[in-house]
């Protein structure tokens, strides 16, 4: 059973917890090229980390900068900052309430395959939901989840971004838990303009211990990857 080593980060500006990854993330890389060359028996590690961020706005690598609906002057009136990042997908926004989760692992510990690891990371936090009586799922041909998918009202409630080389991940999940959704209302989610975004504290009308939620997804990550995990 592969082994995770977890860290929560609290809550950390997005580019200090960005630069972090970059070295775990480098670190694997560098580790699977040692062992190819035959110059190393080490295993590489993987590595997950949970947090929160301030008030941030981030553009994947294949998105349009016209989906953030702020200016420079805008930006620092909502005390929210922007990075245009490596991962994949669009324009998405992480602020505190909201449950960010990096997994830093190597696929060829689990299986070669980025579309069922996306399928994987969806199908933790759905379950994840479902413990809280919320029933999500998803949307043909979009990656996230999603509550009343096939119905006008459909509403994204978390979000995925990641980005792979040599099979190592990096980047990941933003859980919408208690998330101020007012600051989506300034870009276009996603690059997707016909969906609306919701979170839990607005499905369950109520604030929710941001704290217990992630133990729940921690535990269905274990779960759904067959991993153990010990701390860093």
């Amino acid at each position: 059973m592969p082994v995770v080593k977890y860290k929560n980060l609290g809550l950390i500006d997005y580019k200090e917890a960005w630069e972090y990854q970059e070295k775990l993330f480098k670190g694997s890389i560098d580790q699977k090229i040692r062992i190819r060359k035959e110059e190393s028996t080490q295993p590489t590690q993987n590595y997950i980390l949970f947090c929160e961020h301030p008030h941030v706005f981030t553009l994947g690598k294949s998105g349009k900068k016209e989906h953030l609906l702020l200016n420079e002057n805008a930006l620092g009136e909502k005390d929210a900052s922007y990075y245009e990042i490596n991962r994949g997908g669009d324009i998405t926004y992480h602020g505190p309430g909201q449950l960010v989760v990096y997994p830093i692992f190597d696929l060829d510990h689990f299986f070669s395959d980025i579309h069922k690891y996306l399928r994987y990371l969806e199908e933790a936090v759905i379950q994840t939901l479902l413990e809280y009586g919320i029933e999500s799922g998803r949307v043909e041909g979009l990656t996230g989840v999603w509550i009343d998918g096939d119905k006008p009202t459909v509403r994204k409630i978390c979000a995925f971004g990641v980005k792979s080389s040599r099979w190592v991940t990096m980047h990941g999940i933003g859980f919408n838990v208690n998330s101020d959704l007012s600051y989506f209302s300034h870009i276009v989610p996603c690059g997707i303009q016909d969906k609306a975004v919701t979170s839990m504290e607005y499905e369950l009308g109520r604030t929710v211990d941001l704290v217990e939620v992630s133990s729940v997804l921690k535990e269905k990550l274990a779960l759904q990857f067959g991993y153990s995990y010990e701390n860093m």
